[in-house]
């Protein structure tokens, strides 16, 4: 892109005495002139959709352009504006996260260190009130699965039909009492009995539930690459 110069001084020919041959102004300076301007516009850009060539530059702050943090008009943006609009996105501490590239932010983006974070855990919300999650970067958990304190219940089943026993007589003197037959005693007065017994039965059940094993308490989960800014 060329600037227009003029080659001659027409001015100064006025100042010149008549008769002097540097004051007659000669075709092949005007040519020159034209010549000059031609090479200055068509170097320019047009107002009207130009197309850049090379590497233009543009001003910076508000000199010709508007570049502000939450600007959404058309006006254009120097790549140091870009820079630094991912840099306010992105500042020390920030977790940068990718499904499918594990490339390094850095590299990425031009800008900071970064280095892989939170190998194989989750992430959890920061909360001042409990004093597992109360402090920025504190690990915990486990992936094996732990036995919590716990009871288990026994249910007893006891299956007893009946049973039961029965005297057939007393003796001829006294009908009402019971008692053992002894050899003293006449046939008709012995006692004859008659027992039928059924056995009892208990059968126990102990109800367990959980599983045991290793990584046996992880959550739902789902693997992603993570970076932290840390420069």
């Amino acid at each position: 892109m060329s600037n227009y110069t003029k080659s001659t001084d027409f001015a100064a020919k006025d100042a010149l005495a008549s008769g002097n041959a540097a004051k007659i102004v000669k075709g092949t300076e005007i040519d020159t002139e034209f010549n000059n301007i031609a090479t200055a516009v068509a170097t320019k850009a047009d107002l009207a959709s130009p197309t850049f060539t090379g590497t233009p530059t543009l001003p910076t702050g508000t000199t010709a352009v508007t570049q502000s943090y939450g600007n959404n008009t058309t006006a254009l943006a120097t790549t140091a504006f870009v820079q630094a609009a991912l840099q306010l996105l992105y500042p020390i501490g920030s977790i940068y996260t990718n499904s499918s590239d594990n490339t390094n932010p850095g590299t990425l983006f031009g800008f900071g260190t970064w280095t892989a974070f939170g190998a194989g855990r989750v992430m959890v919300g920061f909360n001042a009130s409990n004093s597992l999650f109360d402090t920025a970067e504190e690990t915990g958990g486990s992936a094996d699965a732990v036995t919590v304190s716990h009871t288990h219940t026994a249910t007893s089943t006891v299956t007893d039909p009946g049973h039961s026993h029965t005297l057939d007589r007393g003796t001829s003197l006294n009908p009402g009492a019971y008692f053992q037959p002894s050899p003293t005693l006449q046939a008709a007065d012995a006692m004859s009995t008659k027992t039928s017994t059924t056995g009892i039965s208990v059968s126990t059940s102990i109800s367990s539930t959980g599983s045991s094993g290793t990584n046996a308490n992880y959550q739902p989960y789902i693997t992603v690459y993570l970076w932290k800014r840390t420069a």
